[in-house]
């Protein structure tokens, strides 16, 4: 598929984003249930090695191949550094001390990160005054989303915030990083990612946590399958597609519709209410998110 995305398919690529932003947005509760029991690195360590196993069936099933040459496997380890292990493991440990509407405005600041690394080092995308909008209006909505007072903890408990924003800034990287892999099937480049981060973060798992000696919850465990398929496998997949179609600073931007998500999915779900600033919050998240996706095609 041609990276300047036709426009009778670009609704259909947006429709993808939103879903994965439903995916990832969902992985927040998620990972806060599973941590609870089970320790911030045999977590993610879990997390990655389903996620492998779930997609090296999809590729079975498509009779496609892993890559053979070198070349190929260490670009793809090091996208699964910045795509998961690494990236991961920071925001696990990081929520551990940091509030989790602070955790979700320092974690959503990515896009800016993709702007400004395209603008200033890669230049792998065309990039103009709508989407440097985009970026900021999408990242002042989460603020007013998840309320002005989560930034008064900014400042404390620093070194677990620069974890989250470090996050932030490797999801960031994976999204540049992830255009080299185009001439690859997403369901290749996913397990391939997958398959890197757990022969990453098993052995280290089993060295410090040895995790043989936990006793974790059945709803840890519940947590970390769903967490595994679904917000990884799968969205994984879809997150390597629309790297090709929306672009670096495209895909990037369901950073912000994950947070608007999350309130609907508590409106809908847990019958909570939105205030008028949280209202206007989902209206700049939207409004960020096709001002980035609207203007401007990528180059």
């Amino acid at each position: 598929m041609s990276r300047d995305i036709a426009a009778h398919s670009r609704p259909f690529e947006l429709g993808l984003l939103v879903l994965l932003a439903t995916l990832w947005g969902s992985s927040y509760l998620l990972l806060k249930v599973a941590v609870e029991t089970i320790p911030p690195v045999t977590l993610i360590a879990a997390r990655v090695s389903i996620a492998a196993l779930f997609l090296l069936a999809v590729i079975y099933v498509r009779r496609e191949r892993l890559p053979t040459d070198g070349k190929s496997w260490r670009l793809l380890m090091l996208q699964s550094f910045l795509t998961a292990s690494g990236a991961w493991t920071l925001l696990a440990w990081g929520q551990q001390y940091v509030d989790s509407s602070l955790a979700t405005v320092l974690n959503s600041t990515s896009p800016i990160f993709v702007f400004f690394i395209t603008l200033l080092f890669t230049r792998h995308e065309a990039l103009n005054l709508y989407k440097l909008i985009g970026a900021g209006l999408g990242l002042g909505g989460v603020v007013l989303i998840v309320g002005a007072d989560a930034l008064d903890g900014f400042g404390q408990q620093v070194f677990a915030q620069i974890a989250v924003v470090g996050g932030a800034v490797l999801y960031a990287c994976a999204a540049i990083h992830g255009k080299r892999f185009a001439h690859l099937p997403s369901t290749v480049t996913a397990a391939c990612t997958m398959i890197g981060a757990a022969v990453c973060l098993l052995p280290v798992s089993l060295v410090i946590d040895q995790p043989w000696t936990l006793n974790p919850s059945g709803l840890s465990i519940l947590a970390t399958l769903v967490l595994s398929i679904f917000c990884t496998g799968i969205a994984l997949l879809l997150y390597f597609r629309l790297v090709n179609t929306l672009g670096s600073l495209g895909v990037a931007s369901q950073a912000y519709l994950r947070v608007g998500i999350g309130v609907l999915l508590g409106v809908l779900v847990l019958g909570e209410t939105v205030t008028p600033v949280m209202g206007a919050g989902l209206v700049a998240a939207v409004c960020g998110v096709a001002m980035i996706n609207l203007f401007g095609r990528s180059s």
